[in-house]
Parts: C-alpha cells; sequence; structure tokens
C-alpha cells in the first residue's frame, strides 16, 4: 500500500509527546526515551476513512496512533465484516505484518489520524538491544488477547444490552483514561454499523439496545458523542470489573 508523504520535517519529538503525559501510559527511562527517538522514522497524517492496512497484505511500517480513531475489521466471504477492534491514541498498529509477514485483518481511519512511523525491519533491534520495550511489545499482544477473548465471551455468552453495554463501558473507560472526556461525556465518532459488527447483532437490533440503554439512563449516545453517567452501572449490567481493569499500559 501507498500512503501520503510523511511529514519529518515538523513531527513531534518522542520527548514532547502529549501521551507520555497521561497516567494511561508507563513512563519512559532516558535510555528507552532515546531509542524510541531513533525507532520513530518519521509521522504520518491520513483522512478519515483511509484504509492504513489491508487484509492479507504486507506493510514496510509499523506505527502508533498519536492522534485520532479508527477499527480493525475482518472481510468476511460473503462480504459481510467482523470489527475486532476499536484503535484509540496510543496503539500499536501493524505487529501482525511485523511478525507473520502479512496482516490477518483490516486496518481503517473513522477519523483524521496522526501516527508515528516505525521501520518494521527494525523491530528487531528491540528485541536485541532493548528488552525492556519488546517485554512491552509481549505486553500488548497478550493484552490484545485478553480483550480477543473477552470479545468473544460477549458475543457468545452475553444478551444483546450485555454486549452493547460492554462495549460502550470499555470503550468509555479507554477514553476517559486518555483525557478525552468531557465531564461524562467522551467523543464517539463511529457509526452504530460499527457497533453491531463488533457485538454480533444486526444494525436494528444494536439501535432497540442502545435505545434501552438510553431509557434506563445507563449510557446516551447522540451527535457522536457518548454519555455515560454512572460508570459503574453501566459496568454491572455489562459484566465488567472496573476495579480490575489496566492502569497502565506501554507506549510504543
Amino acid at each position: 500500500m501507498t500512503y501520503p508523504e510523511q511529514n519529518n520535517r515538523f513531527q513531534t519529538r518522542c520527548g514532547d509527546c502529549p501521551l507520555r503525559k497521561l497516567s494511561a501510559f508507563e513512563e519512559f527511562s532516558p535510555q528507552t526515551l532515546k531509542f524510541m527517538q531513533q525507532f520513530k522514522v518519521g509521522e504520518l497524517k491520513i483522512e478519515a476513512g483511509t484504509q492504513l492496512l489491508m487484509e492479507g497484505h504486507s506493510s514496510p511500517q509499523l506505527f502508533t496512533l498519536l492522534s485520532g480513531m479508527g477499527l480493525r475489521y475482518k472481510t468476511l466471504e460473503d462480504g459481510d465484516r467482523q470489527v475486532v477492534n476499536f484503535i484509540f491514541p496510543g496503539d500499536f498498529i501493524g505487529m501482525q505484518a511485523g511478525i507473520l509477514g502479512e496482516m490477518k485483518h483490516s486496518v481503517e481511519a473513522t477519523t483524521a489520524m496522526t501516527l508515528c512511523v516505525f521501520d518494521r525491519k527494525e523491530i528487531w533491534q528491540v528485541f536485541r538491544n532493548e528488552p525492556q520495550r519488546a517485554f512491552s511489545l509481549t505486553w500488548l499482544v497478550a493484552i490484545e488477547e485478553h480483550f480477543l477473548g473477552e470479545a468473544l465471551a460477549s458475543i457468545g455468552q452475553r444478551s444483546a444490552i450485555q454486549r452493547v453495554a460492554w462495549a460502550l463501558s470499555r470503550i468509555h473507560s479507554r477514553l476517559t483514561a486518555l483525557k478525552l472526556n468531557n465531564g461524562s461525556a467522551v467523543p464517539l465518532p463511529y457509526r452504530q454499523r460499527d457497533i453491531a459488527d463488533a457485538v454480533g447483532l444486526s444494525l436494528v437490533h444494536t439501535n432497540k439496545t442502545l435505545a434501552e440503554l438510553r431509557k434506563k439512563q445507563l449510557a446516551s449516545w447522540v451527535d457522536g458523542h457518548l454519555v455515560v453517567s454512572d460508570k459503574r452501572k453501566l459496568a454491572k449490567v455489562a459484566g465488567v470489573d472496573l476495579d480490575n481493569e489496566v492502569s497502565q499500559r506501554p507506549l510504543i
């Protein structure tokens, strides 16, 4: 795949990264900070709707999302789509291509994105020279596996209202940790179809379930914003333990 020209002249230096200021991410040591600045080769800006990575294709680059939102999805033989996960600032993108040689899912920008760009060939230098960063990559893979297990349990065993509550609860927690909230509201620029494809429901069923959550005053998704007035009540419906959530994650 080809991308728009990278903006290397005005790229954000790792020492000035706004994500590093957030308590949601682990701190860098001076050594790690120096390594990451060398590992980073540029920045990329793409528009909403751009397909960043394509299932079945390789990529010479790896990415960390600096700003914006997107989603990962698999396309089925009949053209239907399964949303695998939603992508938020700080997420590392392209690891599958880095290890397996090609992507097993696609990645699309839901909003305009700014991404830190890394050379895929240099990923092995992380394992050779920066074991702490290598452990961070392993941690990210492990937490992704945990999330997919939780998603599978939701689709297979939870009711419709539990599934949608689970998705909204997880999204609200992530975006709040990223300080993207305004009080109890967070931006949610996705479509109802995206949520439906993530939790395995029809669009009509998803719409009715969202209306039920709004009627119960558990969650309201209007004009691209999600409002959760009582996150513990929503989490209880979803079967989510807020006290057992990951407090910090590595930032690559």
